[in-house]
């Protein structure tokens, strides 16, 4: 079984120069959760990502950075910015477009602490560890009063999961590892146990988000 690392990096790559970048989120018995498609995060920017931005005014930590659309968009706005990703082709093709970028896992104590006004959670990464009040903490203790986490969430009404999952493209299917799903519905409850405050929920270009205040 390929690691889902080695299974995330090489549709990276392919996405690089130009190929299908598709991967599929699914749980153990197939079914779909999520589509990924890192071809379109090489863009700048992709339909619904300016509302996530409008709100990101002060230094942001971008948690699971990918190749770094949104911490270098942040960058053109001259919006101090940070992403961090496990991923080192991730951080690599951050890093080349302009990005501020390291290779880091959320949950460990980055090198030169710092307090954040901003976090931004996209493209599904509320499910990051596959325990979304987990995560929230450790982004609420990253962040300075008054703080905001910006999440990108599945629209009211979807159910949520956590548990096992992996990534498909057409060539593999990696080893399993923790994710979470999370509906708009849900996360009041969520916030509550992480001492955030929900703030504001919107929905932009068929996507969901929210802003939970430190």
């Amino acid at each position: 079984m390929t690691s889902a690392l080695a299974v995330y990096a090489g549709a990276l790559r392919r996405a690089e120069r130009g190929g299908d970048g598709a991967l599929r989120l699914v749980d153990p018995s197939g079914r779909l959760l999520r589509r990924l498609d890192t071809a379109a995060w090489h863009g700048d920017t992709v339909p619904g990502d300016h509302g996530m931005l409008d709100r990101c005014t002060g230094p942001t930590l971008d948690v699971g950075c990918g190749p770094g659309r949104l911490a270098a968009a942040l960058a053109r706005r001259g919006v101090p910015a940070l992403g961090i990703d496990v991923s080192a082709t991730a951080v690599r093709l951050a890093r080349s477009r302009g990005a501020r970028a390291v290779v880091h896992d959320v949950f460990t104590p980055l090198s030169a602490p710092a307090r954040w006004s901003g976090a931004l959670l996209a493209d599904g990464n509320i499910g990051i560890g596959g325990d979304p009040a987990r995560l929230l903490r450790r982004c609420r203790d990253l962040l300075e009063p008054g703080g905001t986490i910006v999440a990108e969430v599945e629209p009211p009404g979807v159910r949520g999961w956590r548990g096992a999952v992996s990534l498909t493209d057409t060539r593999h299917s990696s080893d399993t590892f923790p994710w979470a799903v999370v509906g708009a519905d849900e996360l009041p409850p969520l916030a509550e146990q992480a001492g955030l405050r929900p703030a504001e929920t919107w929905s932009e270009e068929g996507r969901w988000f929210a802003c939970l205040s430190r």
